[in-house]
């Protein structure tokens, strides 16, 4: 996202009006102003707005008792921070209440409003998808809470707060992630592993999907979509991750539109980004890993095409080798997948349309020398059957294998 563009979003995200109570004055104490935040989490299926965290610390100990579902109201609005042309379609976009569950306090004394949310759960999720663009985009959210009835301070009697105001948009594992701009002005998130004593740490280089890059037409390119679309990133900064792989540096380039338009170009940036990190921080050259989905599972192979040296591993989910456009060709040719040495795990599930795997990832499985291969049936996960498309889920999880061995032991042993 531009700068302008990022800013306005920002500035919408905290432009929630201030907010009457439902009670009259003469019915409780009134508040002062509180603040509120919202608390994303990136479920598999993308990012959703799971709670929101009351500042009423500030007002004094809030008896928990006096606290209940019904104690607010929680109005949510997203909207889209591009202007759209008439007709055209956006997902998730929403005006509605969301279902308070629960009202607690946190370790800090503030109220925290547990709200109802689920994969595939409407009218909670942080992105929009623009149909004819092809783009995620970081929708405007605009929250607005009502205070339906007094809630109870220790030594001051039952408050009705009159004033909200809207604040930041916390997801603890997307703000792990850190901001940076190539030389080349390719923008990338890094994730940096706890240090704990000395010695080079492996990297993962983790290449999105199409609806992750920029739409630089639009002046949007926000440089988040790929850590809030889906776990594909966040997953290789897990504990669990960071464990196998004994601290690794992530790193999430975004492309300025999609790897499939021009992977040519796009190849010498990505390397840069890999030196960059690599000259900045203790990383052990022999042990950079690419993984990708989708366009970046194109694009995965692509790297290990053009620098057959770089990597100690790639993982190819869902990639695009034949060309989805009727009489299109090869996107990676056959010489080229014969061609490739570097240790590949490719990953799809037999029911993806978007990218069918015979003649992508089967095919590419059949030509790269000692690849392996995990083809799923269906993409489900904890009971929950997503789009046969979204194999990168399987990956985020650990859970692809051979015998006795998962995908990220693989890859954390291998070395270029």
């Amino acid at each position: 996202m531009a700068a302008s563009i990022s800013r306005r979003s920002v500035l919408a995200a905290g432009a929630g009006a201030a907010v009457a109570a439902a009670l009259p004055a003469s019915a409780a104490q009134a508040g002062s102003r509180v603040g509120f935040t919202l608390n994303a989490s990136t479920l598999d299926g993308g990012e959703q707005v799971v709670s929101v965290t009351l500042g009423t610390s500030r007002l004094g100990r809030v008896d928990p008792a006096s606290l209940t579902p019904g104690t607010f109201r929680v109005h949510a609005k997203a909207t889209s921070p591009i202007p759209l042309a008439p007709g055209e379609l956006i997902f998730s976009e929403y005006d509605l209440d969301r279902v308070v569950t629960a009202a607690r306090l946190d370790h800090r004394g503030d109220i925290v409003l547990e709200l109802s949310h689920a994969e595939g759960q409407a009218g909670g999720g942080t992105l929009g998808y623009i149909v004819n663009r092809g783009r995620n985009v970081r929708l405007d959210l605009v929250y607005t809470i009502t205070q339906l009835t007094p809630f109870v301070v220790r030594g001051r009697g039952p408050v009705t707060v009159t004033d909200f105001h809207q604040g930041r948009l916390a997801n603890p594992e997307v703000d792990a992630f850190g901001y940076r701009v190539s030389g080349s002005g390719m923008k990338y998130r890094l994730y940096e592993p706890r240090r704990s004593g000395h010695g080079r740490r492996p990297l993962v280089v983790w290449l999105h999907g199409g609806g992750e890059g920029a739409s630089l037409p639009d002046n949007y390119y926000d440089n988040e979509t790929t850590l809030r679309a889906n776990r594909g990133a966040l997953g290789f900064a897990t504990p669990e991750a960071q464990r196998i792989f004994g601290g690794a540096y992530v790193v999430a380039p975004q492309s300025t539109s999609f790897w499939l338009e021009d992977g040519d170009r796009f190849a010498p940036q990505i390397r840069e980004i890999v030196r960059e990190v690599a000259r900045r921080h203790p990383i052990d050259r022999e042990r950079v890993h690419v993984v990708g989905c989708s366009n970046g599972g194109y694009m995965s192979l692509k790297m290990t095409v053009v620098y057959p040296e770089l990597f100690a591993s790639s993982v190819p989910i869902c990639g695009v080798v034949a060309s989805l456009s009727p009489g299109g060709g090869r996107m990676i040719t056959d010489d080229e997948l014969r061609g490739i040495d570097t240790p590949t795990w490719l990953v799809a599930s037999r029911d993806d349309t978007t990218v069918p795997p015979e003649p992508n990832t089967v095919h590419a499985h059949d030509l790269i020398p000692g690849s392996l291969m995990s083809l799923y049936d269906t993409v489900t996960w904890n009971g929950y059957r997503f789009p046969g498309h979204w194999s990168w889920i399987y990956v985020a999880r650990n859970d692809p294998r051979v015998g006795d061995t998962r995908v990220w032991q693989w890859m954390a042993r291998r070395r270029a």
